[in-house]
């Protein structure tokens, strides 16, 4: 398992890394982090399209979906009819999950080359048409240290999770909202409890692992968010010309 963590994924990051240095004027380690994190998610841009147009979808049918709730009180039932939901609007709800398993390796192999491959250069995992840079400047832009902590970027990277996940994840139902339609239900009040939970604990998880790694941790997750964020955007922006156009 550790051998193929290497090859297909912990390797071909580590020597685009090193590559981006040696080609970067003045080796700046900070400007390659940015650069290899748009890299990648340009490249799984297909698979998080996917996903965000099926949340974008499921945030549509929302109404649709309480009514079903509502109306149908048999379970098994009100499971087919928003399934068919879904089907009728082209959504796939377990998108954000086969996502979220394809990023993970990718993640925790960017985490690995930022924690070990920085500073001192590792010749043992280069390819052989990768030049080994002869100085690596680890300031990014002249200002921040690569190699440590930075309060800065780990507040950028957690604000920027907060704002992503608003963006992304439906919006909490009102107290009023909740009395009116009466008893909540264990399965409602636990998709409310991780909705909180993914809004408002998971940035601060995001700032506390960027502050405690390194700065080029915090670094990659900014970038990272903000692209992301700039997606979803550009997303909700089209589903509302869509809606106005029909």
């Amino acid at each position: 398992m550790k051998e193929v963590f290497n090859t297909f994924f912990y390797e071909p990051l580590y020597n685009g890394l090193v590559f981006l240095i040696s080609v970067i004027p003045g080796a700046d380690v900070g400007i390659a982090v940015v650069i290899l994190t748009l890299v990648v998610k340009i490249l799984i841009l297909p698979l998080s399209h996917k996903s965000v147009v099926s949340q974008a979808k499921m945030r549509n049918i929302e109404p649709e979906i309480k009514k079903a709730k509502e109306e149908i009180k048999d379970k098994q039932e009100q499971a087919k009819r928003i399934m068919d939901l879904y089907k009728k609007h082209g959504v796939n709800p377990f998108s954000g999950c086969f996502l979220m398993l394809i990023q993970l390796p990718i993640i925790f192999a960017l985490y690995w080359v930022f924690f070990k491959g920085l500073g001192n250069i590792d010749t043992a995992p280069l390819y052989a048409f990768i030049t080994h840079p002869e100085h690596v400047n680890m300031m990014f832009l002249g200002l921040i240290d690569m190699t440590k902590k930075s309060l800065i970027l780990a507040l950028i990277a957690g604000t920027s999770q907060y704002f992503q996940m608003k963006l992304s994840m439906p919006p909490l139902p009102s107290q009023e909202k909740n009395k009116a339609s009466g008893p909540v239900s264990f399965k409602d009040e636990f998709a409310k409890n991780m909705n909180v939970q993914m809004r408002y604990v998971l940035p601060g998880i995001v700032f506390f692992v960027s502050y405690s790694i390194s700065s080029a941790v915090a670094l990659y997750w900014s970038v990272s968010n903000l692209f992301s964020i700039g997606h979803e955007l550009l997303v909700k922006r089209k589903a509302i010309k869509l809606i106005k156009a029909a």
